[in-house]
Order: C-alpha cells, then sequence, then structure tokens
C-alpha cells in the first residue's frame, strides 16, 4: 500500500504539525513524501495554463507537469500535513492541489457534465496544529473535503491538535488529544 504524504509543513522540522503526522506515517513501508517547503511550486498561469489545458485535451499525459498528478491518482491512502493558517492553510498546498488536479488523471466529466473521480485511495487524512481553535472555522478541511470528493476519495478524516499558542495552555495534553485521535484514525487504514 502507498502512502502519498503532502508535506505542507513549511516551517521543516520544528513544524508540531510535522511531528504529529511522522508520528502518524511510523511503520508504514511505503511513503511516498511531496515536500512542498522544496518543491516550491508556481501557480500556472497563462501560458502554461493553457499548455497544460491543452495536453490534457488531447490526452497527452506524458510531460512532467503531470508527475504529482499521477502520483496523487495512484497512492492508496493521502495524508496531507499543514499548519492552520490564515484560517486554512499555506497557499503552497493550494498551488500544489492546483497541479495535482489533472482532468483525465484524477478526475474527468461524464457525458452528463458530471465531476467524476479517478483516484485510488479510500481516504484522505488531514493533520494540522493550530495557535488557537481550529474546529470552530476550519475552511481548509472544508476545502480538502470538496477536493477529495472530486477526486472519487469516498472518506476525509481529520485530526488537529488546537490552542497550541494560548497563553497558560497545556500544550502536551493538546498534542496528546490529537495523538488519540490518530491513533484511531491510524487502527482503521
Amino acid at each position: 500500500m502507498t502512502v502519498l504524504f503532502v508535506n505542507a509543513c513549511l516551517r521543516g522540522e520544528q513544524s508540531r504539525t510535522l511531528t504529529l503526522c511522522r508520528e502518524y506515517l511510523e511503520g508504514v513501508d511505503d511513503v511516498e513524501e511531496v515536500n512542498l517547503a522544496e518543491l516550491k511550486l508556481e501557480p500556472y498561469y497563462g501560458p502554461s495554463a493553457a499548455y497544460r489545458a491543452q495536453l490534457e485535451k488531447d490526452g497527452q499525459f506524458d510531460d512532467p507537469m503531470f508527475d504529482l498528478g499521477r502520483q496523487f491518482a495512484e497512492a492508496d491512502e493521502i495524508v496531507i500535513g499543514a499548519p492552520y493558517w490564515d484560517l486554512s492553510f499555506p497557499a503552497a498546498l493550494k498551488i500544489y492541489i492546483e497541479h495535482a488536479a489533472v482532468m483525465g488523471m484524477t478526475f474527468h466529466y461524464t457525458e452528463e457534465g458530471r465531476c467524476e473521480g479517478l483516484c485510488r485511495a479510500k481516504h484522505l487524512t488531514y493533520i494540522t496544529t493550530g495557535g488557537g481553535e481550529v474546529s470552530a472555522m476550519n475552511y481548509g478541511y472544508e476545502y480538502l473535503c470538496g477536493i477529495a470528493g472530486m477526486f472519487g476519495i469516498p472518506e476525509t478524516r481529520f485530526a488537529a491538535a488546537e490552542n497550541l499558542d494560548v497563553v497558560g495552555a497545556d500544550i502536551e495534553a493538546n498534542m496528546n488529544a490529537a495523538r488519540a485521535t490518530l491513533a484511531k484514525l491510524k487502527a482503521t487504514r
């Protein structure tokens, strides 16, 4: 089973989100990691967007620009780790998803115009940490639920360590609460 770990923990090894992700992935033999801090993807603009659209239309998926989409489509499980920034996640993750969303590879449209997913994964697990409360306005997770549906991934799962920057908060207890959630998710892998 191949697990694709999309690492949007841009602070590197100092990231508390990354700590939780690494713990969640312990014991998994086949993990492919995409490190967005190292990848430094650019959004598609004018000419690059037109070029990509033409290749998609022609079904020419051998261009390296489709490697991320192919990797996403072929993974058996998706794990996304990203800090809770500005009610969502870092922009680098949105740009990654733009690169992974390949019509004809991760999704397509039926003759009736309905979007249908083509990904193999049975679930997408989103792991985050936040300085304050995450669950009240977690627009990043809501977006990923929509993307998972578009890509044909039937289940989305979520774990967060919250209130990590609140003065007087028991940070270790808050991290442990997230670890308990992740242990339950790991048991149902």
